[in-house]
């Protein structure tokens, strides 16, 4: 499994600053086109980028995704997508001609080196709980040797200064409420007019459709992708956090493995495990048994369309939680590590306001509340219930149009700008 931590990542930025400064002389003696748009998604060929994409078609603009590697690009084709590769000639070129640019994790979606002078809209990727950017010190972090070195003050300034000078470029980035607003204008420095609250393009896929169609189609998805799993069958996502290029703490033992079996054999479950794309440790069970699957991200690029084929959540710190509120399905959260994790990098509130007074610190404890809700209709009544009040705590819009309202903001500020995208006859 890949790993990434911010400190090895802040150490490629600073080795990178030549590079930096000639895309920014690049970007100054390109023009760019009014009518080209480039887009780009950390997670592959989804999230919220997706569903701008698609709404973003009917404009007429020239369109072009830049991915990372040959799986991209064979998800994208299989949309009719065209591509080309970010880290390319031509992916510097088509970054730099265009007028708007499209992300969902950082610059780095696209070619981060000609992203200067576009209409950049960051839709991020998912409602923060764990403090990101400007208000977690785990972004400006270096990597042990560098740490320790005399000057490393002063590479961490340089490291705020960049990414606050990185952080103005954005001119849209969308929140889902007035609530997450504030979190993502701290987050990134920015003032109110760039932070809209139009609801997150990458969830209306959870208002498609009517609640028995979204479920349907889940499910079919989640057989197709983990083998053949019976209706009646209930199915447990696990679904971990990052925690910055450590092991995860949750990992089961083997005897937690063999509890975890015997509660998912009781009640006719199935535990499909998602652990981060860009984290560290092994879920895979000691004995082979199909009470378990594997749902990564080389399976499943976006999970989020297939919240609604679930019967509950388990999680920590994941935005996923804040997902699941829209469906809506019971939660269970785990965390082993909440104080070391809310002194290394900081929550947005308690967590206490989002997992309830009382969480689980170990499997023995999570298998007791799972088993409670896959056995006690008022137990899950009342988690459903929970995740419908973080629901409307959390978002202003549960109509599926979060992503024409995006679209609209996205040519507003182009408008202001001069660079309106002007209608072509399609992609190119």
């Amino acid at each position: 499994m890949a790993s990434f931590s911010f400190g090895a990542g802040n150490a490629r930025k600073l080795a990178a600053l030549p590079l930096y400064a000639a895309g920014r002389i690049l970007t100054l003696l390109v023009p760019r086109s009014r009518d080209e748009w480039v887009f780009g998604c950390g997670a592959g060929i989804g999230d919220g980028a997706l569903a701008l994409w698609n709404v973003a078609a009917a404009g007429g603009h020239r369109m072009l995704w830049l991915v990372g590697g040959d799986r991209e690009a064979q998800d994208a084709a299989a949309l009719g997508i065209p591509t080309a590769r970010r880290s390319s000639l031509r992916g510097l070129w088509r970054t730099a001609r265009a007028g708007v640019v499209v992300v969902t994790h950082g610059f780095g979606d696209v070619n981060r080196y000609a992203v200067s002078g576009a209409v950049v809209v960051q839709l991020w990727h998912g409602v923060p709980l764990k403090r990101i950017g400007l208000d977690s010190p785990e972004t400006l972090r270096l990597p042990g040797v560098l740490a320790r070195i005399p000057g490393a003050r002063l590479a961490r300034r340089g490291l705020g200064a960049m990414f606050r000078g990185a952080a103005q470029r954005i001119r849209v980035l969308p929140a889902a409420s007035h609530l997450v607003r504030g979190r993502l204008e701290s987050a990134f420095a920015l003032p109110d007019e760039r932070v809209p609250v139009t609801g997150e393009p990458r969830v209306d896929v959870l208002s498609d459709g009517s609640a028995q169609d979204r479920r349907a189609r889940a499910r079919r998805t989640i057989t197709a992708v983990c083998g053949d799993i019976p209706e009646t069958t209930r199915l447990v996502l696990y679904a971990p956090t990052w925690r910055d290029g450590d092991a995860d703490p949750a990992v089961p033992s083997e005897a937690e493995w063999d509890a975890i079996h015997g509660v998912l054999e009781s009640r006719d479950a199935v535990l499909l495990v998602r652990s981060h794309p860009l984290g560290a440790g092994d879920y895979r069970p000691p004995r082979a048994t199909d009470r378990v699957r594997l749902l990564g991200s080389d399976l499943v690029a976006d999970v989020t369309p297939l919240l609604p084929g679930l019967d509950v959540l388990v999680t920590d710190y994941s935005s996923l939680a804040f997902d699941a509120a829209l469906v809506p399905l019971p939660v269970v959260f785990l965390a082993p590590d909440v104080e070391a994790y809310a002194e290394r990098r900081g929550f947005y509130g308690r967590y206490a306001d989002v997992a309830g007074p009382e969480w689980s610190r170990d499997w023995t404890q999570a298998l007791c509340e799972l088993d409670a809700v896959l056995g006690d209709p008022a137990e899950r009544a009342l988690r459903v219930e929970r995740s419908e009040a973080l629901s409307r705590r959390i978002h202003t819009y549960r109509d599926g149009g979060n992503a024409e309202r995006v679209y609209r903001a996205i040519l507003a500020v182009a408008a202001e700008r001069g660079d309106e995208a002007r209608p072509t006859k399609g992609h190119r």
